[in-house]
């Protein structure tokens, strides 16, 4: 798999916003990826060094629409913690 591939989009909710100051940063991710595969992704497509990596695989909700109903589709989260001497992902620098 790519880099390009493993990340597929940023997370921007109120509780990712708070660990922005902290160097935490939350993306869906590929459901095949692993932790390692992630760190690997995250490096080379920010360019930033990574400490850890923490992973939710998330359910879908229930979702109705008039008398019919069905799930919003599963995915994967991955929270990415950098290192104190690494520099920040320019991307989240104006969301904070």
């Amino acid at each position: 798999m790519l880099a390009h591939d493993i990340i597929i989009r940023p997370l921007l909710t109120e509780k990712g916003y708070d660990g922005i100051a902290d160097k935490k940063y939350t993306f869906v991710v590929a459901k095949s990826a692993n932790k390692t595969a992630i760190k690997l992704a995250v490096e080379e497509v920010f360019g930033v060094k990574v400490k850890s990596v923490n992973t939710v695989n998330c359910k879908g909700k229930l979702k109705r629409m008039g008398r019919n109903e069905g799930y919003t589709p599963d995915y994967k989260k991955a929270i990415v913690q950098l290192t104190a001497d690494s520099k920040t992902i320019e991307f989240f620098d104006s969301l904070s």
